[in-house]
């Protein structure tokens, strides 16, 4: 071999295919992180990529915390025996995704690794995951952040965007149409001042009472026909621009959120409650396939 000719390395791994609405990932069960050590960028956008390798939204290894500590310590201290690291389409680790924690979490429960109610360790904290009498999964978001408005712009127009963080950073624009964002195969504009590392930009249309849809662009990997902690944003967006929010009525509120996937239910529940002022995301989960692959490096 030349000193310039590349190496093929084998590695050969079990792999999990799952969606909630249609916001679908690769699963990689690597309990003691010995599959897969540090996941590196290259190997999960070509795992992702539609073309070339299985095709996902991102990907979801599902790794005890101590283990995944243990290769990355800068991975935050959890109570969670399990923990989502989770990376998008091109690779980038992302702090938490809503429709993926549910996946996440049918897979434990499925394989009878854990029992529900059950706690999952993410880069934004532990989240609270139980199973709905329907089969669904509800999923505790913790406490919303929101911040000031800037701008975001698609398709040659601009609009206003409400800064609302649900573990991840969204701009949230309510539009007229929902087509008036276009095709967004490229990523919207935005304030990068604002959003230094990315940002997730919701379209938001209302439908009727308590009830919006959107689309969403995802830092990392384009638009997804769903996003778990963007529906949790819009519903916020939402409920603060009705005069919703259990802030301004005492009560819990509950929003149903269309996308193109399918529908959500986004709670935040009243302050007086015993976890104030928290976010409960409600939506299905499926396994469709698994296997064992071959991948050459």
């Amino acid at each position: 071999m030349s000193g310039g000719a590349r190496r093929l390395v084998r590695m050969a791994f079990a792999w999990l295919k799952g969606h909630g609405t249609e916001n679908d990932f690769v699963l990689l069960p690597d309990p003691d992180g010995s599959a897969h050590g540090v996941i590196e960028a290259a190997f999960a956008a070509a795992l992702c990529d539609r073309r070339t390798g299985i095709g996902a939204d991102g990907i979801l290894r599902v790794i005890r915390t101590d283990a995944l500590r243990a290769i990355d310590p800068a991975i935050p201290a959890s109570a969670a025996e399990w923990f989502m690291d989770y990376r998008n389409a091109d690779g980038s680790p992302v702090e938490m995704c809503g429709n993926g924690i549910r996946v996440f979490a049918k897979y434990l429960i499925d394989e009878e690794i854990a029992e529900p109610p059950l706690t999952i360790g993410t880069r934004a904290g532990d989240c609270q995951v139980r199973v709905e009498p329907n089969g669904d999964f509800s999923v505790r978001m913790g406490v919303p952040q929101v911040r000031e408005t800037s701008k975001v712009g698609a398709n040659g127009r601009t609009w206003e965007a409400l800064d609302v963080r649900t573990g991840n950073p969204h701009a949230v624009a309510f539009v007229d149409d929902l087509a008036e964002a276009g095709p967004l195969t490229e990523e919207p504009e935005y304030d990068t001042a604002t959003y230094p590392d990315g940002v997730n930009i919701e379209f938001v249309v209302r439908h009727g009472v308590e009830h919006i849809a959107m689309r969403v662009h995802e830092r990392g990997s384009g638009e997804t026909r769903s996003c778990g902690t963007g529906a949790c944003a819009a519903a916020v967006a939402a409920m603060l621009a009705d005069g919703n929010a259990p802030s301004s009525t005492g009560a819990s509120a509950t929003y149903r959120v269309d996308v193109p996937g399918g529908t959500l239910y986004v709670t935040w529940e009243a302050d007086e409650d015993a976890n104030a002022g928290e976010l409960v995301l409600h939506g299905p989960a499926a396994i469709v396939a698994r296997g064992e692959l071959e991948w050459l490096t």
